[in-house]
């Protein structure tokens, strides 16, 4: 028999342009409705700033909130946790710039290789296509029952306590609810092992209340979100080394000088390393050149975990199945993983993180090909088109050749990034990529058609449930502000282009535009929730977020 929670709420469903409400009251009843995932979702998002406050903060010199970490530890005692308590995850820490998530997924593929009998919990931001996709035990998602069951209990537990500041909002905003929850999640299904990634920064992220991790790591560093962490590298650099802990090994991987010379300073007292970029003979389960250096990273992570946490664990081991065990490491210096074992190996080869230089055959159009990479900064613009416009992906194999599909390009930026900037990046890149591969294309040409979309999800202007945004104006939307300044920019920097420049209104709309154009490579870049957007609309999920999609390219 299902079991009805408790609620304070009033859920807003939406069916066939009914509104539909569910009421639920401050106590017991076996007559309630179920609560669904739309519920859940619908909930979550009421959590959500929305675009006027944050506009708001914005103008007036938006700064991380001083009081994050203290009101964390309120909302995590206020659903029955200490911070002491999350100990007992066993985190491995991971922030910085560029390529934290495929670093969190590499580290999660490997670890559940080396320990396939071990249960472990990753969690990370954003999501593509699903909510669910941030929370994952052994590799998979919540599925839609477990999300709502814990989202729920969660919520119940808020709801029925109080703040102990005064100065605390009552609920949590919609990335620490979701970070509150993964923290719940994992400690109720008694995970081995966490791998955490942060939100944005590290020193005052929602995620770093855990007081001792076993190990943390940052990736790269570059210039993102500078309204909050500053604008030069080095306050940044400080921000992300905001996770290094006393006693808790400090790894990061190759820097430029100002930024490796902060993140020493942060973990002067603890055992600070900078590890190699793994070799091009090791078979990566993610494409792009980039991952070398992430994937080197997870691999020290790793070896670092296990060797803190498991007695049983030596490099060249074969498989151990038993559980986490409380190992006696007396704090010596850990020496870093010189040789591969083979369960390492198959984790890095079986690692899959969606959406990141990611390659998607068309389900519906034979002659279609997806060059999908969520990639939002200038830096990871540069790796995107470095890994595009390469042989075999975006250009032909010999070069030699002029015969190669018609190239589409789906963009869009958010969040206050520049547009101009960005494409400044994008242009600058395919020009090196030309010369590099001996190409005598010409940057201006080297797309047939641009098409700058929303992130709304369909024509229709309407979000899918999982894909809302609050923080989009609705005004700059319907005008589509900053698309038309993302244009501008465009046929400024490129003032010869000879093929179609489109401004669309939703991603609905950009499908259906580049599905006009036969034979066709198709590469969609400059926003998470753009990917997220297409995937859906494309009908590409299938192939997209399951692991075994390798069989489509």
């Amino acid at each position: 028999m299902p079991v009805s929670y408790r609620f304070n709420f009033l859920s807003i469903v939406i069916h066939t342009k009914k509104l539909k409400l569910f009421r639920f009251h401050g106590r017991r009843m076996s007559t309630a409705p179920t609560p669904t995932y739309r519920d859940a979702i619908d909930a979550l998002n009421s959590l959500q700033t929305n675009a006027a406050v944050l506009e708001a903060v914005r103008a007036a010199g938006s700064k991380l909130n001083p009081n994050a970490i203290p009101e964390m530890i309120d909302y995590l005692r206020r659903v029955g946790l200490e911070p002491s308590q999350l100990n007992n995850l066993n985190v491995i820490h991971v922030t910085g710039t560029k390529g934290k998530g495929s670093t969190s997924a590499f580290t999660d593929s490997i670890l559940r290789a080396a320990r396939p009998g071990w249960k472990t919990g990753l969690y990370t931001s954003p999501h593509l296509v699903a909510v669910r996709e941030r929370i994952r035990i052994n590799g998979e998602p919540l599925s839609e029952e477990e999300f709502t069951r814990y989202f729920f209990e969660v919520w119940n537990l808020l709801q029925n306590t109080k703040c102990e500041a005064a100065t605390t909002p009552f609920m949590p905003n919609y990335f620490r609810y979701l970070t509150l929850m993964a923290f719940y999640t994992f400690n109720q299904l008694k995970v081995d092992a966490t791998i955490l990634e942060v939100g944005i920064g590290g020193r005052s992220d929602s995620t770093n209340i855990v007081p001792k991790p076993v190990v943390t790591g940052v990736t790269a560093l570059g210039y993102d979100h500078t309204r909050l962490l500053g604008e030069k590298l080095s306050q940044i650099a400080n921000q992300k080394g905001g996770i290094y802990k006393e006693g808790v090994p400090a790894l990061t991987v190759e820097q430029p000088e100002e930024g490796i010379f902060e993140l020493g300073v942060c973990a002067v007292e603890q055992r600070f390393t900078i590890v190699d970029t793994l070799p091009s003979t090791i078979q990566l389960g993610l494409a792009g050149a980039h991952q070398r250096s992430n994937a080197g990273l997870a691999v020290q992570l790793v070896h670092m975990f296990l060797s803190i946490k498991d007695q049983s664990y030596s490099p060249m081991s074969v498989f151990n199945t038993s559980a986490a065990a409380s190992a006696a490491w007396d704090g010596s210096e850990i020496e870093p993983l010189r040789c591969l074992p083979t369960s390492f190996l198959d984790g890095l080869k079986n690692a899959h993180w969606p959406g990141r230089c990611q390659t998607i055959l068309d389900p519906k159009l034979e002659a279609m090909t997806w060059f999908l990479d969520g990639a939002h900064t200038q830096e990871s613009l540069a790796c995107c088109l470095e890994w595009f416009v390469s042989p075999a992906v975006g250009l032909p194999v010999s070069p030699v050749s002029d015969a190669h599909p018609l190239r589409v390009l789906i963009f869009n930026c958010t969040s206050g990034r520049s547009g101009v900037d960005f494409l400044t990046a994008i242009l600058q890149k395919i020009e090196e990529q030309l010369t590099m591969h001996g190409r005598l294309e010409k940057k201006e040409e080297f797309f047939a058609k641009v098409i700058f979309c929303s992130n709304v999800t369909y024509a229709s202007g309407n979000f899918k449930g999982d894909l809302t945004s609050a923080a989009m104006s609705t005004t700059d939307n319907f005008n589509l502000k900053t698309q038309r300044e993302i244009e501008a920019a465009w046929n400024k920097l490129v003032p010869s282009y000879s093929g179609t420049v489109h401004v669309l209104p939703s991603i609905e709309d950009a499908v259906e535009e580049a599905r006009k154009t036969l034979n066709v490579s198709v590469l969609v870049t400059g926003s998470l929730h753009l990917v997220g957007g297409v995937i859906e609309v494309a009908g590409l999920a299938d192939r997209a977020l399951s692991p075994k999609s390798c069989q489509y390219l």
